[in-house]
């Protein structure tokens, strides 16, 4: 494929709306940047955006994984809000990995290297 792909939407499909929005805005630490009908959508790279959508015959079924600065206050700043990590991995090559699963079980990590490397 010769194209070069502008924009990359990744949809995470929930249950109940108003529970995903909640649940999102709490990890991403603000509101849906827009709201395209009854999409909410997050910014999360220049070209890169999460839609939260609510289809409950496909919830649970997303997992994405976000390269991220500062891995560790991600971590602490999600628990003091009450989203703990289902797992949290230092690997070898010292990148830390942790995933955070929605109440649907769709599953979002994030990755990334200790600073200063």
């Amino acid at each position: 494929m010769s194209e070069r792909f502008v924009e990359l939407l990744s949809i995470a499909c929930v249950s109940d709306r108003a529970a995903g929005m909640r649940w999102y805005a709490t990890f991403f630490g603000r509101p849906a940047d827009q709201m395209i009908g009854e999409e909410a959508l997050w910014q999360v790279g220049a070209d890169a955006w999460l839609v939260v959508d609510e289809r409950a015959e496909r919830a649970g079924a997303c997992t994405i994984t976000f390269a991220v600065r500062g891995v560790q206050e991600i971590v602490e700043r999600l628990a003091a809000s009450g989203i703990v990590p289902d797992e949290h991995e230092t690997y070898g090559n010292g990148v830390q990995h942790a995933t955070f699963v929605d109440p649907d079980g769709n599953a979002m990590s994030i990755a990334g290297v200790p600073e200063g490397t």
